[in-house]
């Protein structure tokens, strides 16, 4: 019922500000009345769980399809466009991870230096590589796993201001979008007992409750920096597990400010991202340092080698679903730069204080024109059991994933 009704307030905020302007719109008879451009994939995802899995139910192998199209249609010379990107998965055993949602459905009308976007979209901030810290506004989509780059799209009015002295962005939101975890069949998830998870919120008005956000960001030489602040339920809930073994899940409102800075010099990028957050439960602080050194074609063989190294820390602790709390990241990026646009990145993350180790590596090889396969793996060793991973420890996968490109 809550996808039905997330779809339905996407539709129709997106027409409340479309239609209008389509009808108050005089277009040229010799100019296209629309232009409009469809793409997508088709995907197939092997994964494959080395380890045996913790609760009943879940399976070692896993086969799941993943359709995502894109539309994109502009008319009044591209200053007016709608926006459309659909994502639907059908997994093997999985009910919960088969689903379908809508990842942007917008409108836009530029005036100028002003953008204007009605509807669900996805919108980043961020410069480091192993956390994002300042990136709040869109959910996670813990369905495709707890890689920070899979996100849910959000309802907003989105005003975008380009001046010289920076671009300013302003968000207003609604309907707030719960985090949705794989069923008893999956695997990455935690143990619910075989009962649904008792979600709570801070908000009387719950998923309804309005959400802002404001942000200015700069680039300057060879400087970028950006300053933000957000109101409203923070897309991160705080996990409990009671005495009784039921599960809590809180979505607390909150305040949070952030800074994110990024500046080049000749091969060397340094980047940080850092944030103060207040809740009515607790403040926190939060950062990551860091940057990255790339060797540009290496033994003359034409591949660049990227060498990264970060630092994260974070006073809300063991409570963090990503444990980056006191965690040094070290990964390495190649670029082979070959006509099959071949890349890789892989790193490691390690606990300074416990010890928890984590491990990834993703590979990504172009065949021919539309065609695309890659290679994942990902794993935990030593996970201490006051994390929130502790819940996962023996869910590290590798997988294979081929795509077709339209």
């Amino acid at each position: 019922m809550n996808k039905i009704r997330f779809v339905l307030g996407v539709i129709s905020i997106s027409l409340v500000g479309l239609v209008p302007n389509i009808i108050a719109q005089e277009e040229s008879v010799d100019e296209p009345k629309f232009k409009k451009k469809v793409t997508g994939l088709f995907k197939g995802d092997y994964k494959y769980y080395p380890k045996d899995a913790l609760y009943d139910g879940q399976h070692d192998e896993y086969f799941s399809s993943l359709f995502q199209p894109d539309i994109y249609i502009e008319w009044k010379k591209g200053k007016r466009l709608v926006q459309f990107t659909g994502f639907s998965r059908i997994d093997q055993h999985d009910v919960q991870r088969s689903h379908a949602d809508i990842r942007e459905l917008y409108y836009q009308a530029i005036f100028k230096k002003v953008e204007v976007s009605v509807g669900a979209k996805k919108i980043f901030w961020g410069v480091t590589e192993s956390n994002h810290l300042v990136d709040v506004v869109n959910q996670l989509d813990v369905l495709e796993g707890f890689d920070v780059e899979q996100k849910l799209g959000q309802p907003m009015v989105h005003v975008s201001i380009d001046k010289k002295w920076g671009t300013l962005d302003i968000l207003a939101m609604t309907y707030f979008r719960q985090m949705q975890f794989p069923g008893i069949e999956g695997r990455g998830r935690p143990d619910f007992g075989g009962i649904v998870p008792i979600i709570t919120f801070e908000s009387n008005m719950e998923e309804y409750s309005p959400n802002f956000a404001i942000r200015w960001s700069h680039n300057w030489k060879a400087f970028d920096f950006g300053v933000s602040h957000f109101y409203g339920t923070s897309r991160v809930p705080v996990f409990t597990i009671t005495e009784d073994f039921d599960f809590i899940v809180l979505y607390e409102l909150i305040n949070q400010t952030g800074l994110e800075f990024q500046a080049s010099h000749g091969a060397m990028i340094w980047k940080a991202e850092v944030i103060h957050r207040e809740s009515k439960r607790k403040t926190i602080t939060a950062a990551t340092v860091g940057g990255e050194f790339t060797f540009g074609n290496v033994f003359m063989s034409g591949i660049d080698v990227g060498l990264i190294a970060e630092y994260n820390y974070d006073d809300r602790g063991a409570e963090l679903i990503s444990a980056l709390n006191d965690d040094f990241f070290f990964g390495t990026r190649l670029a082979f730069n070959d006509r099959q646009s071949s890349d890789m990145i892989g790193g490691i993350i390690l606990d300074r204080t416990n010890g928890t180790l984590r491990y990834f590596a993703k590979a990504n090889r172009r065949l021919g024109s539309s065609w695309k396969m890659s290679f994942e793996i990902s794993g935990f060793d030593n996970i201490d059991q006051d994390e929130f991973l502790y819940l996962l420890r023996n869910d590290g996968f590798m997988q294979f994933s081929l795509a077709k490109y339209f």
